[in-house]
């Protein structure tokens, strides 16, 4: 045991990139909160011989928020210089010798997230921050620079240790960039790999890229372009840099290539230990490249283990475990930094941090850890030596672990073990049992009360009954009788007491902790029948005999009561504020009575000491009040909060006090002894070592406890003045709380609270799993500043990883936390506000009589004529003129004389209410008179009725009271409060004229409810008032709450009506599906199909056949929507669909099917539709025949012409179904004319090709008789058939290379037929020059005979096109249409000449020129318009007539069923013999160029005409 000082620091900063260095000699630094802790290690350290050597020597302090980086001067010569960076903004030089800041500069105006001194100049700092500005600063010149190399939160940054202007910075998102300060930071290389956090960057000790032996090839990244491309310079030449990030991966880069050359995934190692492996932990990579050794690299890994490298062994990723031999020497959590440090005696050890709170030192050598020193995160709340096991001391901390610490041990100075389980909350009181080993009982600040026995790895056993705030203290002592603890002999010897900051002490049964926990106020209130309320009690205290107790209280008062059954025998009235502690001498004393010594502190800061040797021994009948003390401490200058005995000397104390020391007295004589002032913050608690007279620990909200010596501190005393001054500031450098809500103080609120929320700042969240230690957080929430992206309590965050919160409810059971009552420090308690009705003066009450309080008032003169006058008009009954004048005057003897002056008198004074603007005064005065009505008459006159007016009414009679009600409402509606006024007039009844006093206003929703509240159901005011409301809603489209309207009105049509208005499939289905429940059938099937066909639009099949099935009547729609998805399905397997394909929604049964399209679709109808009988195909045909669409346009929308052609081909379908065949040609027929009318090909080759693959004969055979009514019919789609093959056999010839089909698909490319006239005109006009309509394929010589077989069939076939009477009918048909444009031509110029006669003469001159190049443009005919002579009126007339005469005369069938147009047809077939000589006969050339020239006349087919036939 050695006799030297030794600190338990806080813990090392988490998340930070670089916040703990060291330099060779040994002395290294880590940041903690908000200052920096110095170790020196090795040799030097002045270690006892043969426990490790290192020693906490010091502290720097200055910044005023969490220390975020921290970095030596790695020169020699000045090794005693170092950097710190805060999120205070500043970046601070200190000299580690004096502890002082050399300089310091705050250039960052954003959080400084990185932070390194050069290793090449010797006073160059640079920083970074969140925002991405770096700052370099040359401390020796005062001079920096300001860089801003990317908009990115930099994490960490290297300067080079081979090049002066070089640093590499890693960024939050992956990137890492070298840069040159020497050129306002020109980034060398962009280093793009990794796609997380950048947590550490190394570069190698070696300059060169000799060291490893990477070869170009071996590398299997792919080349990664950099930011920019430079000449290969001495500069970047040569130098390796590894990188370690959050996506769990270490690369290392090549400088000289600017790439990765080796990437190192991280190993999943099977953690020792009970960690549990479901809870995932956030990754920190935290790397080192030993100087010596650089072809090894260590680095991080996940649960805090540290792995050694082997470089040249990159393909195997070969690595070693540190202290892979010893169980439980590696970190139980991540690792954040690591720092070599080579001691004086030349051994190279490396430093680790980490988030399990222990610094650890390990030998390079062997990779085992040589020592470990443990630290704190938070408050230090209580401590405790054990009575069984000396010298083993228990820390109860704010961080969530109780630390257990040997202070004996020999080998070890921090023999330190931790225990976490269970506790999940701040640790705030402990106390050992007195005789039981390893039995430790603990509170937390949740009222948390369990038991650990710290000799085994069990969880410990916790209370059933909670504390409802924070456990104050604990004290183990004898039983007493409560109910639940039976007879003698199953009692435990001694019982667990607990004191909560609700003011009340529980008995807790060790042995059955689930059992209830029994309250002592009741034993206390029974033995000393007490009827008045309890005190609320703040601590307790068993003499170490066990026959007396010792309760504090919140008001001061201290009560002693005697055990068996707690007998109160005496109570101290000497503190008046709450009691902090309190303290009974050892029983071991040379003399006897000092054992009767009882030391107390309360939030006074004086101590006082009661010997109670002979109260206890009087044993008297009644409680007896003490006020006298037997010594007082008085010394402190701020509250006490623990006291201790030394257990080796008579009445010596040490107390520890929030003004940030701990005093040593002699307490017999009163005396201060010696004064320890090593805390940076409010003392919590102190012990006195069992071993050594000389040694005391202390702990403090500074995060540390302190072991050190009485004999060698300085002072004697507590600061007082001055100093208490300094130490205040020495406080106040601590970090400021960060604000949290603060709780109103509840009436009683404990101020003993403070000791336990004082400003501490760690907050607390329960642990999914063991957690290696603790689930809490760091150090006053600083440690997680870095964490901006993570929210509160949690996300991508382990439950087992400390994040910093607000304050949470901690207790599952109990979710109440005492919330930080803050209190500043060393500030008294400021006194209670007094009510601000004594500091603000009231304002005084206007008077009522104001005029006669004023005539009161007047000289004495007038006062005592006022008596005189007053005597003579009582006394006599009879008054002469002159008295009664006087009376008029002096109006204010009204008050003294008869009712009718008085009347007079208010009648004065209420004039003087009105003309000064008080109406309600003059109101109040005529109510004193009794004149109601009066009053209310001149009220509504005014305008100035009031609630209360109307409210007193009813007291001049009910007339009085419904026209003032009326008068009022009258009133309200010229203020536009026209709901009040509608309410008032409800108030008498008049219910019709308070619903159109609001409908006329537009307060349609509160007239309905006052007309449905208050009128009969079937008034019809009520339904005008819907409809009239639905009216305005439905015009300002509010369609559905229009709707209900309607509704309310019965009126279901409508209602139905307005919610389709906005015509998407959601209101339309809602529409239709209330038409349906209100009987309306026929609307909600039509609004079914219209949602229907909306959800077709937008491809979705399962909600159109929902919307559907909604009616029995839409059956045959089902059947045309089926058809629909079917030939959608089938047209996107051919690639052949619009693009849309992605979005489909297509029914379960539209897939899996083989076969011919029309038995895909009857075999689905059969199955999903249950069509099997050909009564039901009849009766969806009869469904489907009644409805006709509108023939097909140019501009016929795509969607809508599928639809249509798909209900021609449902009809087909059934048609066949039912063996109605000329039903099922028409039906195919019309679809194969919509697609032709609408000029979409394509679908018209669809339709073929699903519905006739084999061609029409099959159809023919069906028909059977040649004469049947169908037969005009079945011949047009035959032609339409021959049509389309043989457009598709013209494209296969301008294809380069035809395949073996002659015509495979030729529709790939998807010509419409507008295109096709076009080419058609097109082929035309270039006939006039080249006689090539198409540019002539380049197909093989032999292709000839390749396409013999299948074009003479197809071609022979082509006969069927040339029906003449079909030419001639649509010849008759242009001639009308060509003639019509013309009219249409001749009515449009005659307009024009029309309008613009009045203009000059100018414009006049081109008419006749216009109308001369008119003909030109659009020739009629070979005639007179050759001449360029227009044609007359008559002319035109008589070939109108002609022309339809000609098209009467044609039978019905040519009129009823299109056909191709016979002479494209044939100029179609002319084209194919130009191209392909000898494929069609020269009889059909004879018969094509006849047709031409016969019904050629019209301008469309002139030139081509002349093309062909000349």
């Amino acid at each position: 045991m050695g006799q030297e000082p030794r600190t338990l620091p806080p813990s090392p900063n988490w998340y930070c990139a670089r916040c703990s260095d060291a330099v060779p000699g040994g002395l290294f630094g880590f940041a903690a909160r908000t200052s920096v802790f110095l170790v020196r290690v090795g040799p030097g350290a002045g270690a006892i011989p043969g426990t490790p050597p290192f020693r906490v020597i010091g502290e720097l302090v200055g910044h005023t928020e969490r220390v975020s980086g921290f970095t030596f001067s790695h020169h020699p010569g000045q090794y005693n210089l170092c950097a710190t960076s805060s999120d205070d903004g500043t970046v601070k030089i200190w000299d580690v010798e004096t502890k002082a800041v050399v300089a310091e500069h705050a250039l960052h105006q954003h959080t400084i997230s990185a932070l390194h001194w050069s290793p090449r100049v010797k006073d160059l700092i640079v920083s970074g921050d969140e925002k991405g500005v770096v700052f370099c600063y040359w401390l020796n010149r005062n001079d920096s620079q300001h860089l801003f190399i990317e908009p990115r939160t930099i994490f960490c940054l290297t300067c080079s240790p081979h090049h002066e202007d070089l640093v590499a910075i890693g960024y939050k998102d992956g990137i890492v960039v070298i840069i040159d300060i020497s050129k306002k930071g020109e980034v060398i290389h962009r280093l793009r790999g990794h796609d997380d956090e950048i947590h550490s960057i190394a570069w190698c000790p070696l300059p060169g890229e000799d060291c490893l032996p990477i070869n170009q090839e071996e590398n299997s990244e792919p080349e990664l372009p950099n930011g920019k491309v430079i000449a290969q310079t001495p500069v970047t030449k040569g130098c390796y840099l590894a990188t370690g990030s959050k996506d769990q991966t270490i690369r290392i880069w090549s400088c000289s290539r600017g790439r990765g050359v080796m990437t190192l995934k991280l190993p999943f190692l099977k953690r020792r230990g009970g960690v549990d492996p479901t809870v995932k932990e956030r990754l920190w990579l935290t790397l080192h490249w030993p100087t010596d050794q650089p072809t090894q690299l260590v680095s991080s890994c996940f649960g805090g283990e540290l792995l050694l490298w082997d470089l040249t062994q990159s393909w195997r990723r070969k690595y070693t475990l540190f202290s892979a031999s010893a169980e439980g020497q590696n970190h139980s959590r991540i690792v954040f930094n690591l720092c070599p440090l080579q001691t004086e005696d030349d051994k190279q050890l490396l430093l680790s941090t980490s988030m399990d709170r222990d610094v650890k030192c390990w030998d390079m050598a062997s990779l085992e850890c040589c020592w470990t020193l443990p630290s704190l995160g938070g408050f230090a709340y209580s401590l405790a030596f054990s009575p069984v096991d000396t010298g083993c001391l228990a820390i109860g901390v704010g961080d969530g672990m109780i630390r257990v610490w040997n202070t004996i041990s020999i080998k070890n100075n921090y023999d330190v073990k931790n225990f976490w389980q269970g506790v999940k909350s701040k640790v705030t009181a402990l106390c050992w049992h007195p005789t039981k080993e390893g039995c430790l009982a603990f509170g937390t600040d949740d009222g948390k009360v369990g038991l650990y026995d710290t000799y085994s790895n069990k969880p410990p056993q916790i209370s059933s009954t909670y504390h409802k705030k924070t456990v104050y203290s604990l004290a183990w002592g004898p039983p007493i009788p409560s109910l639940s603890l039976g007879g003698e002999g199953d009692r435990p010897s001694l019982t667990l007491y607990s004191c909560g900051g609700e003011g009340l002490v529980l008995q807790h049964n060790p042995w059955k902790l689930n059992g209830e926990a029994f309250d002592i106020n009741k034993l206390i209130r029974d033995t000393n029948s007490i009827k008045y309320k309890l005190p609320v009690h703040t601590e307790i205290s068993w003499k170490a005999d066990g026959k007396i107790m010792a309760l504090g209280n919140e008001d001061g008062s201290i009560e002693i009561f005697q055990v068996p059954n707690l007998k109160l025998i005496c109570t101290i009235q000497q503190h008046h504020k709450l009691v902090n502690t309190i303290s009974w001498h050892h029983e071991h004393s040379s003399q006897p009575e000092l054992s009767y010594l009882m030391a107390s502190g309360s939030n006074n800061a004086v101590i006082y000491v009661h010997n109670l040797k002979a109260v206890i021994e009087s044993n008297p009948e009644s409680p007896v009040t003490v006020t006298e003390p037997y010594r007082t401490l008085s010394g402190h200058t701020a509250k006490i909060t623990s006291l201790a005995w030394s257990p080796h000397h008579d009445g010596r104390l040490v107390s520890a006090s929030y003004d940030g020391t701990a005093q040593v007295w002699d307490a017999l004589q009163e005396e201060p002894l010696c004064n320890f002032r090593g805390h940076r913050g409010r003392l919590l608690c102190v012990a006195w070592s069992p071993l050594d007279p000389d040694c005391i620990y202390s702990g403090a909200d500074d995060f540390c406890v302190y072991k050190w010596l009485a004999s060698m501190q300085e002072h004697s005393r507590p600061p007082q003045g001055k100093k208490s001054i300094e130490l205040e500031k020495k406080r106040l450098s601590q970090p400021k709380p960060k604000p949290k809500k603060k709780k109103k103080l509840t009436s009683r609120v404990s101020v003993k609270q403070e000791l336990y929320d004082g400003n501490e700042e760690e907050s607390v969240r329960e642990s999914a799993g063991p957690v290696e230690n603790g689930s809490v957080s760091d150090q006053e929430g600083e440690e997680e500043a870095r964490e901006p992206e993570l929210p509160c309590g949690v996300t991508s965050v382990v439950s087992r990883e400390p994040v910093i919160c607000p304050p949470l409810s901690l207790g599952l059971e109990k979710p109440k936390v005492i919330v930080n009552n803050k209190v500043t420090l060393l500030k008294k308690e400021p006194p209670k506000d007094k009510p601000e009705a004594l500091v603000i003066k009231k304002r005084k009450a206007r008077s009522m009589l104001p005029l006669s309080t004023s005539l009161d008032h007047r000289s004495k003169e007038e006062l005592h004529q006022d008596c005189l006058v007053l005597a003579t008009a009582k006394h006599f009954k009879e008054l002469n003129e002159d008295v009664s004048a006087d009376l008029e005057e002096r109006f204010h003897l009204g008050l003294f004389t008869d009712r009718a002056t008085l009347y007079r008198m208010m009648e004065v004074e209420g004039k003087g209410h009105l003309e000064n603007g008080h109406p309600e005064l003059y109101h109040q005065l005529m109510l004193w008179k009794g004149d109601l009505k009066g009053v209310l008459q001149t009220a509504a006159d005014r305008g100035e009725l009031t609630d209360n007016l109307v409210a007193m009414a009813p007291v001049a009679g009910y007339h009085v009271w419904l026209w003032a009600v009326e008068a009022f409402a009258k009133q309200l509606c010229f203020q536009e409060q026209y709901v009040k006024a509608a309410s008032h007039l409800l108030s008498i009844h008049k219910v019709y004229e308070a619903v159109e006093l609001l409908k006329s206003h537009h307060f349609y929703r509160e007239a309905i409810a006052v007309a449905k509240a208050r009128l009969r159901p079937e008034d019809p005011i009520l339904k005008d008032l819907y409809l009239s409301w639905g009216a305005i809603l439905e015009k300002d489209g509010h369609y559905a709450v229009a709707a209900k309207c309607y509704l309310g009105a019965a009126s279901a049509y409508d209602a139905a009506k307005v919610l389709a208005k906005k015509g998407d499939a959601a209101s339309l289905k809602t529409a239709a599906e209330l038409a349906s429940i209100v009987g309306e059938d026929e609307l909600s099937a039509s609004l079914a199909l219209r949602c229907a066909q909306e959800l077709l639009l937008a491809r979705n099949w399962v909600g159109a056949q929902e919307a559907l099935q909604l009616h029995e009547s839409l059956k045959g729609q089902r059947l045309v929507f089926c058809l629909h998805e079917l030939l959608s399905k089938h047209r996107e397997e051919r690639q052949l669909s619009e693009g849309e394909s992605a979005s489909s929604s297509y029914n379960t049964w539209s897939t899996g099917i083989a076969g011919p399209l029309p038995e895909r679709v009857t075999a689905v109808w059969k199955s999903t539709f249950s069509l099997d009988t050909p009564e039901q195909f009849q009766a969806a045909l009869q469904q489907l025949q009644t409805i006709k669409y509108p023939s097909a346009t140019n501009n016929t929308p795509f969607k809508q012409l599928l639809l249509h052609i798909c209900h021609d081909l449902t009809l087909a379908v059934l048609s066949q179904q039912v063996a109605s065949w000329d039903k099922a040609v028409e039906a195919l027929l019309r679809a194969v004319v919509r697609s032709y009318d609408s000029g979409n090909f394509t679908v018209m080759q669809e339709v073929h090709s699903a519905f006739l693959p084999e061609g029409c004969d099959h159809l023919r055979d069906k028909l059977g008789d040649p004469q049947s009514s169908a037969t005009p019919a079945f011949k047009s789609l035959e032609a339409f058939f021959i049509y389309g093959h043989l457009y598709e056999f013209w494209w296969s010839l301008s294809r380069p290379c035809p395949e073996s089909s002659v015509w495979v698909r030729a529709a790939h490319r998807r010509t419409t037929s507008v295109e096709q006239s076009q080419q058609l005109d097109d082929a035309g006009s270039e006939e006039t020059d080249t006689q090539a309509p198409q540019p002539e394929p380049s197909k093989p010589p032999e292709l000839d005979m390749r396409l013999t077989e299948e074009s003479k069939r197809m071609l022979n076939t082509c006969k069927e096109l040339f029906s003449e009477k079909h030419a001639s009918f649509q010849n008759s048909q242009r001639t009308v249409a060509e003639v019509q444009e013309t009219l249409a031509e001749m009515i449009r110029r005659h307009q024009k000449s029309q309008f613009c006669k009045p203009t000059a003469n100018g414009p006049d001159k081109n008419d006749p020129e216009q109308e001369a190049e008119q003909p030109l443009s659009s020739p009629q005919s070979l005639g007179k318009e050759e001449k360029n002579e227009p044609l007359s009126l008559p002319e035109l007339t008589k070939r109108l007539t002609e022309a339809n005469e000609r098209i009467a005369k044609f039978p019905e069938s040519v009129k009823t069923w299109p056909f191709p147009d016979v002479l494209e047809c044939c100029l179609v077939l002319l084209h194919i013999g130009s191209q392909c000589p000898g494929s069609v006969t020269q009889e059909m050339q004879q018969q094509a160029q006849e047709l031409l020239q016969k019904y050629g006349s019209t301008k469309v087919y002139q030139r081509h005409c002349q093309t062909f036939c000349t």
